[in-house]
Protein backbone atom coordinates (compact mmCIF):
# COMPACT_ATOMS: atom_id res chain seq x y z
CA UNK A 1 0.00 0.00 0.00
CA UNK A 2 1.47 3.16 -0.90
CA UNK A 3 1.89 5.89 1.93
CA UNK A 4 1.38 8.98 -0.23
CA UNK A 5 -1.46 10.18 -1.88
CA UNK A 6 -1.51 10.16 -5.77
CA UNK A 7 -3.86 11.62 -8.54
CA UNK A 8 -5.51 8.63 -10.82
CA UNK A 9 -5.71 9.93 -14.28
CA UNK A 10 -7.62 7.15 -16.01
CA UNK A 11 -11.27 8.81 -15.73
CA UNK A 12 -9.81 11.89 -17.94
CA UNK A 13 -10.49 9.41 -21.15
CA UNK A 14 -11.75 10.07 -23.67
CA UNK A 15 -12.14 14.08 -22.72
CA UNK A 16 -8.60 14.75 -22.69
CA UNK A 17 -6.76 13.65 -25.94
CA UNK A 18 -3.24 11.75 -25.51
CA UNK A 19 -0.26 14.11 -25.17
CA UNK A 20 -2.30 17.09 -23.95
CA UNK A 21 -1.31 17.58 -20.98
CA UNK A 22 2.21 16.68 -21.74
CA UNK A 23 1.80 19.46 -24.09
CA UNK A 24 1.44 22.43 -21.36
CA UNK A 25 4.93 21.01 -19.61
CA UNK A 26 6.36 24.35 -20.53
CA UNK A 27 3.43 26.70 -19.41
CA UNK A 28 2.93 24.82 -15.89
CA UNK A 29 6.81 24.94 -15.05
CA UNK A 30 6.83 28.57 -15.46
CA UNK A 31 3.68 29.01 -12.85
CA UNK A 32 5.61 26.18 -10.82
CA UNK A 33 8.86 28.52 -11.12
CA UNK A 34 6.85 31.61 -10.35
CA UNK A 35 4.83 30.39 -7.77
CA UNK A 36 8.17 28.66 -5.81
CA UNK A 37 10.41 31.82 -6.31
CA UNK A 38 7.56 34.29 -5.20
CA UNK A 39 8.01 36.20 -8.16
CA UNK A 40 4.30 35.47 -9.38
CA UNK A 41 1.35 38.02 -8.61
CA UNK A 42 0.86 37.88 -4.80
CA UNK A 43 4.44 36.16 -4.49
CA UNK A 44 4.73 37.91 -0.88
CA UNK A 45 2.09 35.28 0.56
CA UNK A 46 3.44 32.15 -0.70
CA UNK A 47 5.02 31.20 2.89
CA UNK A 48 2.98 28.43 3.52
CA UNK A 49 4.88 27.00 0.31
CA UNK A 50 7.82 25.89 2.80
CA UNK A 51 5.85 26.60 6.68
CA UNK A 52 5.58 22.50 7.26
CA UNK A 53 9.30 21.92 7.51
CA UNK A 54 10.63 25.78 9.04
CA UNK A 55 8.06 26.27 11.52
CA UNK A 56 10.23 26.45 15.06
CA UNK A 57 9.56 23.57 17.06
CA UNK A 58 9.74 25.64 20.18
CA UNK A 59 6.10 27.10 18.41
CA UNK A 60 4.93 23.81 18.20
CA UNK A 61 5.67 22.79 21.97
CA UNK A 62 4.06 25.90 23.24
CA UNK A 63 0.68 24.83 21.20
CA UNK A 64 1.09 21.21 23.04
CA UNK A 65 1.55 23.01 26.38
CA UNK A 66 -1.42 25.52 26.02
CA UNK A 67 -3.54 22.87 24.53
CA UNK A 68 -2.85 20.55 27.19
CA UNK A 69 -3.83 23.23 30.07
CA UNK A 70 -7.32 23.33 28.02
CA UNK A 71 -7.94 19.75 27.65
CA UNK A 72 -7.43 19.38 31.53
CA UNK A 73 -9.64 22.90 32.37
CA UNK A 74 -12.17 23.46 29.85
CA UNK A 75 -15.58 21.45 28.94
CA UNK A 76 -15.73 23.44 25.68
CA UNK A 77 -13.27 25.62 23.78
CA UNK A 78 -14.62 27.88 20.89
CA UNK A 79 -13.15 29.00 17.83
CA UNK A 80 -14.05 32.70 16.82
CA UNK A 81 -13.22 33.10 13.16
CA UNK A 82 -14.39 33.29 9.85
CA UNK A 83 -13.08 32.15 6.17
CA UNK A 84 -9.34 30.42 6.40
CA UNK A 85 -9.66 31.47 10.24
CA UNK A 86 -11.65 28.48 11.38
CA UNK A 87 -12.72 26.31 7.67
CA UNK A 88 -8.83 24.61 8.20
CA UNK A 89 -9.33 23.61 11.67
CA UNK A 90 -12.76 22.59 11.45
CA UNK A 91 -12.01 20.52 7.85
CA UNK A 92 -9.35 18.59 10.28
CA UNK A 93 -11.56 18.37 13.92
CA UNK A 94 -13.94 17.48 12.10
CA UNK A 95 -12.66 14.77 9.96
CA UNK A 96 -10.36 13.10 12.73
CA UNK A 97 -12.32 13.61 15.97
CA UNK A 98 -15.64 11.66 16.80
CA UNK A 99 -18.76 11.75 15.01
CA UNK A 100 -21.21 12.66 17.82
CA UNK A 101 -18.72 14.09 20.70
CA UNK A 102 -21.22 15.74 23.13
CA UNK A 103 -23.16 12.06 23.23
CA UNK A 104 -19.77 10.68 24.61
CA UNK A 105 -18.68 10.33 27.77
CA UNK A 106 -16.20 12.49 29.34
CA UNK A 107 -13.48 9.99 29.31
CA UNK A 108 -14.04 9.27 25.54
CA UNK A 109 -13.10 12.60 24.61
CA UNK A 110 -9.44 13.50 23.78
CA UNK A 111 -10.26 17.44 24.26
CA UNK A 112 -13.09 19.90 25.56
CA UNK A 113 -16.16 19.96 23.12
CA UNK A 114 -15.41 22.14 20.42
CA UNK A 115 -17.76 24.93 19.24
CA UNK A 116 -17.39 27.46 16.38
CA UNK A 117 -18.28 31.32 16.37
CA UNK A 118 -17.89 34.55 14.49
CA UNK A 119 -18.56 32.34 11.03
CA UNK A 120 -22.40 34.21 10.49
CA UNK A 121 -24.36 37.34 11.36
CA UNK A 122 -26.95 35.07 13.17
CA UNK A 123 -28.10 36.06 16.76
CA UNK A 124 -30.11 33.06 16.93
CA UNK A 125 -27.07 30.78 16.43
CA UNK A 126 -25.19 32.92 18.98
CA UNK A 127 -27.80 32.77 21.69
CA UNK A 128 -27.74 29.27 21.44
CA UNK A 129 -24.07 29.15 21.80
CA UNK A 130 -23.94 31.08 24.80
CA UNK A 131 -26.99 28.91 26.26
CA UNK A 132 -24.74 26.27 25.95
CA UNK A 133 -21.83 27.22 27.39
CA UNK A 134 -23.51 28.60 30.58
CA UNK A 135 -22.44 25.54 32.77
CA UNK A 136 -19.54 24.48 31.17
CA UNK A 137 -15.63 25.74 32.03
CA UNK A 138 -15.31 28.08 28.68
CA UNK A 139 -11.63 28.94 26.77
CA UNK A 140 -11.78 31.04 23.71
CA UNK A 141 -9.44 31.37 20.79
CA UNK A 142 -9.86 35.12 18.69
CA UNK A 143 -8.54 34.31 15.40
CA UNK A 144 -7.78 37.53 13.14
CA UNK A 145 -5.43 39.24 11.47
CA UNK A 146 -6.58 42.39 12.68
CA UNK A 147 -9.31 42.75 14.63
CA UNK A 148 -11.98 44.44 12.94
CA UNK A 149 -13.97 41.72 10.58
CA UNK A 150 -17.12 42.10 11.42
CA UNK A 151 -18.72 38.57 12.05
CA UNK A 152 -15.78 37.32 14.34
CA UNK A 153 -15.24 41.24 16.04
CA UNK A 154 -18.96 40.98 17.32
CA UNK A 155 -19.09 37.40 18.37
CA UNK A 156 -15.51 38.12 20.31
CA UNK A 157 -17.52 40.90 21.89
CA UNK A 158 -20.27 38.55 23.05
CA UNK A 159 -17.70 35.85 24.39
CA UNK A 160 -15.93 38.10 25.87
CA UNK A 161 -18.60 39.76 28.16
CA UNK A 162 -19.80 35.77 29.04
CA UNK A 163 -16.54 34.80 30.33
CA UNK A 164 -15.90 38.60 31.83
CA UNK A 165 -19.43 37.97 33.95
CA UNK A 166 -18.58 34.49 35.28
CA UNK A 167 -14.91 34.54 35.90
CA UNK A 168 -13.70 38.48 35.93
CA UNK A 169 -11.52 40.75 34.15
CA UNK A 170 -8.39 38.65 35.49
CA UNK A 171 -10.21 35.41 34.96
CA UNK A 172 -11.46 36.07 31.61
CA UNK A 173 -7.99 36.70 30.85
CA UNK A 174 -6.17 33.52 31.40
CA UNK A 175 -9.27 31.73 29.01
CA UNK A 176 -9.12 33.95 26.34
CA UNK A 177 -6.27 32.96 23.51
CA UNK A 178 -5.76 34.95 20.80
CA UNK A 179 -4.28 34.73 17.48
CA UNK A 180 -3.49 37.38 15.26
CA UNK A 181 -0.97 39.84 13.86
CA UNK A 182 2.65 40.35 15.28
CA UNK A 183 2.77 43.84 15.98
CA UNK A 184 -0.47 45.33 14.41
CA UNK A 185 -4.25 46.10 14.67
CA UNK A 186 -6.95 45.72 17.12
CA UNK A 187 -6.64 42.72 18.48
CA UNK A 188 -3.01 43.06 18.83
CA UNK A 189 -3.64 46.05 20.87
CA UNK A 190 -5.94 44.27 22.86
CA UNK A 191 -4.14 40.97 23.75
CA UNK A 192 -1.05 43.64 24.65
CA UNK A 193 -3.79 45.38 27.05
CA UNK A 194 -5.20 42.77 28.80
CA UNK A 195 -2.16 40.22 29.17
CA UNK A 196 -4.27 38.09 26.04
CA UNK A 197 -1.82 34.59 25.54
CA UNK A 198 -1.38 34.44 22.03
CA UNK A 199 -0.11 33.12 18.83
CA UNK A 200 0.84 34.89 15.58
CA UNK A 201 -0.39 34.91 12.12
CA UNK A 202 2.79 34.47 10.14
CA UNK A 203 2.70 37.67 7.35
CA UNK A 204 3.34 36.12 4.30
CA UNK A 205 0.41 33.75 4.56
CA UNK A 206 -2.73 34.51 3.70
CA UNK A 207 -6.09 33.25 5.62
CA UNK A 208 -7.44 30.01 3.21
CA UNK A 209 -4.03 28.66 3.21
CA UNK A 210 -3.22 28.89 6.99
CA UNK A 211 -4.45 25.76 8.43
CA UNK A 212 -0.85 24.67 8.82
CA UNK A 213 0.19 27.84 10.95
CA UNK A 214 -0.97 28.19 14.55
CA UNK A 215 -4.12 29.93 12.93
CA UNK A 216 -5.33 25.45 12.54
CA UNK A 217 -2.82 23.87 14.22
CA UNK A 218 -3.66 25.74 17.95
CA UNK A 219 -7.16 24.64 17.75
CA UNK A 220 -6.71 21.57 16.53
CA UNK A 221 -4.01 20.52 19.36
CA UNK A 222 -6.79 21.40 21.30
CA UNK A 223 -8.86 19.13 20.32
CA UNK A 224 -6.60 16.20 20.68
CA UNK A 225 -5.31 15.76 16.97
CA UNK A 226 -1.64 15.28 16.76
CA UNK A 227 -0.46 18.42 14.98
CA UNK A 228 3.47 17.17 14.43
CA UNK A 229 2.01 14.31 12.35
CA UNK A 230 0.19 16.80 10.55
CA UNK A 231 2.74 19.04 9.70
CA UNK A 232 5.01 15.74 8.96
CA UNK A 233 2.38 15.11 6.30
CA UNK A 234 2.59 18.52 4.65
CA UNK A 235 6.05 18.33 4.87
CA UNK A 236 6.34 15.28 3.01
CA UNK A 237 4.62 16.98 0.25
CA UNK A 238 6.48 20.00 -0.45
CA UNK A 239 9.04 17.62 -2.64
CA UNK A 240 7.00 16.19 -4.60
CA UNK A 241 4.64 19.29 -5.11
CA UNK A 242 8.39 21.29 -6.38
CA UNK A 243 9.25 18.91 -8.82
CA UNK A 244 9.87 20.92 -11.98
CA UNK A 245 8.88 17.44 -14.42
CA UNK A 246 5.33 17.54 -14.74
CA UNK A 247 5.12 13.67 -15.10
CA UNK A 248 6.50 13.87 -11.55
CA UNK A 249 4.33 16.69 -9.83
CA UNK A 250 0.76 15.67 -8.34
CA UNK A 251 -0.01 18.87 -8.02
CA UNK A 252 0.92 20.40 -11.34
CA UNK A 253 -0.43 17.28 -12.99
CA UNK A 254 -4.01 18.33 -11.47
CA UNK A 255 -3.66 21.95 -12.15
CA UNK A 256 -2.89 21.39 -15.66
CA UNK A 257 -5.75 18.99 -15.87
CA UNK A 258 -8.86 20.74 -14.27
CA UNK A 259 -7.00 23.95 -16.63
CA UNK A 260 -7.40 21.86 -19.54
CA UNK A 261 -10.71 20.30 -18.54
CA UNK A 262 -11.68 24.14 -17.99
CA UNK A 263 -11.07 24.74 -21.62
CA UNK A 264 -13.11 22.23 -23.16
CA UNK A 265 -16.49 23.30 -21.17
CA UNK A 266 -16.32 22.08 -17.87
CA UNK A 267 -16.77 24.85 -15.52
CA UNK A 268 -17.65 23.06 -12.19
CA UNK A 269 -15.27 21.24 -10.20
CA UNK A 270 -17.13 18.71 -8.08
CA UNK A 271 -14.87 17.19 -5.06
CA UNK A 272 -16.59 13.91 -4.30
CA UNK A 273 -16.30 12.08 -0.58
CA UNK A 274 -18.05 9.16 0.59
CA UNK A 275 -17.20 9.55 4.47
CA UNK A 276 -19.02 12.20 6.01
CA UNK A 277 -16.28 13.51 8.27
CA UNK A 278 -14.57 15.05 5.28
CA UNK A 279 -17.63 17.25 4.78
CA UNK A 280 -15.95 20.66 6.36
CA UNK A 281 -12.49 19.65 4.17
CA UNK A 282 -14.87 20.10 1.23
CA UNK A 283 -16.07 23.63 2.81
CA UNK A 284 -12.29 24.37 3.21
CA UNK A 285 -11.28 22.87 -0.40
CA UNK A 286 -14.36 25.05 -2.03
CA UNK A 287 -13.10 28.63 -0.37
CA UNK A 288 -8.88 27.67 -0.98
CA UNK A 289 -10.10 27.74 -5.05
CA UNK A 290 -13.27 29.86 -4.95
CA UNK A 291 -11.07 33.01 -3.46
CA UNK A 292 -8.65 31.98 -5.43
CA UNK A 293 -9.18 31.92 -9.15
CA UNK A 294 -12.54 33.48 -9.27
CA UNK A 295 -11.85 36.55 -10.13
CA UNK A 296 -11.07 38.60 -13.56
CA UNK A 297 -14.52 36.84 -14.80
CA UNK A 298 -12.10 33.23 -14.47
CA UNK A 299 -12.41 30.62 -12.49
CA UNK A 300 -13.68 26.91 -11.95
CA UNK A 301 -16.13 27.19 -9.67
CA UNK A 302 -15.97 24.46 -6.95
CA UNK A 303 -18.86 22.46 -5.50
CA UNK A 304 -19.18 19.19 -3.35
CA UNK A 305 -20.93 16.28 -2.83
CA UNK A 306 -21.13 13.75 -0.44
CA UNK A 307 -22.02 10.04 -1.68
CA UNK A 308 -24.03 7.97 -1.42
CA UNK A 309 -26.32 10.17 0.15
CA UNK A 310 -26.41 12.98 -2.73
CA UNK A 311 -26.39 10.29 -5.44
CA UNK A 312 -30.44 10.43 -4.25
CA UNK A 313 -30.88 14.46 -4.45
CA UNK A 314 -27.90 15.88 -7.04
CA UNK A 315 -27.13 11.98 -8.56
CA UNK A 316 -29.70 12.29 -11.34
CA UNK A 317 -28.38 16.29 -12.79
CA UNK A 318 -24.80 14.35 -12.31
CA UNK A 319 -25.69 11.65 -14.23
CA UNK A 320 -27.69 13.65 -17.18
CA UNK A 321 -27.74 16.77 -16.52
CA UNK A 322 -25.44 19.70 -18.61
CA UNK A 323 -22.23 18.73 -18.98
CA UNK A 324 -20.22 21.51 -17.74
CA UNK A 325 -19.14 19.49 -14.38
CA UNK A 326 -15.83 17.24 -13.60
CA UNK A 327 -15.43 15.85 -10.66
CA UNK A 328 -12.43 14.87 -8.38
CA UNK A 329 -13.30 11.96 -5.81
CA UNK A 330 -11.21 11.06 -2.42
CA UNK A 331 -10.75 7.85 -2.44
CA UNK A 332 -9.49 6.16 1.11
CA UNK A 333 -7.56 2.85 0.33
CA UNK A 334 -7.81 1.88 4.16
CA UNK A 335 -11.37 2.42 5.83
CA UNK A 336 -11.08 2.13 10.57
CA UNK A 337 -14.71 0.40 10.52
CA UNK A 338 -15.08 -3.51 10.44
CA UNK A 339 -19.10 -3.21 10.96
CA UNK A 340 -20.66 -6.44 9.35
CA UNK A 341 -24.38 -6.43 8.29
CA UNK A 342 -25.96 -8.80 10.43
CA UNK A 343 -27.97 -11.71 9.01
CA UNK A 344 -31.83 -11.38 10.00
CA UNK A 345 -33.71 -13.82 11.38
CA UNK A 346 -36.82 -12.42 11.63
CA UNK A 347 -38.11 -12.55 8.33
CA UNK A 348 -37.79 -9.28 6.95
CA UNK A 349 -38.11 -9.48 2.92
CA UNK A 350 -35.88 -6.24 2.39
CA UNK A 351 -33.76 -8.13 -0.29
CA UNK A 352 -30.77 -7.35 1.56
CA UNK A 353 -30.32 -10.74 2.69
CA UNK A 354 -27.24 -11.25 -0.25
CA UNK A 355 -25.16 -8.55 1.46
CA UNK A 356 -25.60 -10.70 5.23
CA UNK A 357 -21.71 -10.92 6.65
CA UNK A 358 -19.95 -8.13 4.42
CA UNK A 359 -18.97 -5.35 5.48
CA UNK A 360 -20.25 -1.57 5.12
CA UNK A 361 -16.29 -0.80 3.90
CA UNK A 362 -16.96 -3.36 1.14
CA UNK A 363 -20.26 -2.17 0.06
CA UNK A 364 -19.46 1.77 -0.04
CA UNK A 365 -16.22 0.12 -1.97
CA UNK A 366 -18.63 -1.05 -4.68
CA UNK A 367 -21.09 2.04 -4.52
CA UNK A 368 -17.68 4.13 -5.13
CA UNK A 369 -16.55 1.51 -8.40
CA UNK A 370 -19.58 1.20 -9.75
CA UNK A 371 -20.56 5.51 -9.17
CA UNK A 372 -17.25 5.90 -10.80
CA UNK A 373 -18.38 3.78 -13.84
CA UNK A 374 -22.17 5.08 -14.33
CA UNK A 375 -20.54 8.96 -14.24
CA UNK A 376 -18.09 8.54 -16.51
CA UNK A 377 -20.31 6.47 -18.94
CA UNK A 378 -22.51 9.67 -18.93
CA UNK A 379 -20.23 11.96 -19.68
CA UNK A 380 -18.22 13.46 -16.61
CA UNK A 381 -14.40 13.32 -16.74
CA UNK A 382 -13.42 12.03 -13.51
CA UNK A 383 -10.01 12.43 -11.43
CA UNK A 384 -9.29 10.37 -8.40
CA UNK A 385 -7.19 11.31 -5.26
CA UNK A 386 -6.06 7.94 -3.59
CA UNK A 387 -5.24 8.52 -0.10
CA UNK A 388 -3.86 5.68 2.41
CA UNK A 389 -6.16 6.12 4.80
CA UNK A 390 -7.93 8.91 7.26
CA UNK A 391 -5.23 9.98 9.30
CA UNK A 392 -3.62 13.01 10.41
CA UNK A 393 -0.51 12.14 8.47
CA UNK A 394 -2.75 11.94 4.82
CA UNK A 395 -4.77 15.26 5.79
CA UNK A 396 -1.51 16.67 6.08
CA UNK A 397 -0.66 15.69 2.60
CA UNK A 398 -3.98 16.43 1.24
CA UNK A 399 -3.86 20.05 2.52
CA UNK A 400 -0.13 20.58 0.80
CA UNK A 401 -1.21 18.84 -2.55
CA UNK A 402 -4.58 21.17 -2.76
CA UNK A 403 -2.36 24.56 -1.85
CA UNK A 404 -0.05 23.59 -4.01
CA UNK A 405 -2.45 22.99 -7.18
CA UNK A 406 -3.84 26.04 -6.23
CA UNK A 407 -1.25 28.26 -6.41
CA UNK A 408 -0.06 27.03 -9.81
CA UNK A 409 -3.72 26.57 -11.06
CA UNK A 410 -4.20 30.08 -10.54
CA UNK A 411 -0.95 31.21 -12.40
CA UNK A 412 -1.97 28.89 -14.87
CA UNK A 413 -5.53 30.38 -15.37
CA UNK A 414 -3.61 33.67 -15.85
CA UNK A 415 -4.82 35.62 -11.95
CA UNK A 416 -3.41 36.81 -8.22
CA UNK A 417 -4.51 33.48 -6.94
CA UNK A 418 -3.39 35.21 -3.32
CA UNK A 419 -5.91 38.35 -2.84
CA UNK A 420 -9.51 38.34 -2.83
CA UNK A 421 -10.54 41.91 -4.12
CA UNK A 422 -13.91 40.85 -4.70
CA UNK A 423 -14.66 39.46 -0.86
CA UNK A 424 -14.90 43.63 -0.22
CA UNK A 425 -17.61 44.48 -2.13
CA UNK A 426 -20.69 43.19 -0.06
CA UNK A 427 -18.69 44.45 3.58
CA UNK A 428 -18.42 48.42 1.83
CA UNK A 429 -22.36 48.21 0.83
CA UNK A 430 -22.89 46.90 4.38
CA UNK A 431 -20.84 49.70 6.16
CA UNK A 432 -22.63 52.14 4.20
CA UNK A 433 -26.02 50.30 4.81
CA UNK A 434 -25.42 50.19 9.11
CA UNK A 435 -23.77 53.57 9.15
CA UNK A 436 -20.57 53.59 9.65
CA UNK A 437 -18.13 56.61 10.38
CA UNK A 438 -16.37 57.21 6.87
CA UNK A 439 -18.95 55.61 4.63
CA UNK A 440 -21.53 58.31 4.12
CA UNK A 441 -21.16 58.74 0.66
CA UNK A 442 -21.11 55.22 -0.32
CA UNK A 443 -24.76 55.26 1.65
CA UNK A 444 -25.75 58.07 -0.38
CA UNK A 445 -24.79 56.27 -3.77
CA UNK A 446 -26.69 52.94 -2.75
CA UNK A 447 -29.95 55.06 -1.65
CA UNK A 448 -30.34 56.74 -5.04
CA UNK A 449 -29.16 53.44 -7.11
CA UNK A 450 -31.99 51.88 -4.80
CA UNK A 451 -34.59 54.44 -6.01
CA UNK A 452 -34.05 54.43 -9.07
CA UNK A 453 -36.42 54.69 -12.36
CA UNK A 454 -39.70 53.19 -10.69
CA UNK A 455 -39.07 55.26 -7.44
CA UNK A 456 -37.73 51.86 -5.78
CA UNK A 457 -40.79 49.96 -6.09
CA UNK A 458 -41.35 46.90 -7.24
CA UNK A 459 -43.37 47.12 -11.09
Amino acid sequence: MNDRIRIEYSGLIPFLQEGEIEAMEESVQRALQSLQEGSGPGGEYTGWLRYPESIPASEVRRMETLAEEIRAEADAFVVIGIGGSYLGARAIIEGLGPAFPPLLPPDRLKGPLVFFAGQNLSGAYLEELLEVLEDRSVYINMISKSGTTTEPGLAFRALRKHLTERYGRKGAAQRIITTTDAARGALRKVTEEEGYRSFVIPDDIGGRFSVLTPVGLFPIAVAGIPIDTLVDGAASMIEPCGRPALSRNPAALYAAARNLLLGKGYSTEILVSYDPKLQYFAEWWKQLFAESEGKDGKGIFPASVLFTSDLHSMGQWIQEGRRTIFETVIHMEREDSTLQVPVDASGLEDGLGYLEGRTWTEIQDKAYEGTKMAHHQGGVPILVLEAPARDAFTLGQMIQFFESACGISGYLLGVNPFNQPGVEAYKQNMFALLGKPGFEERAAELRARDRGPSGGKLV
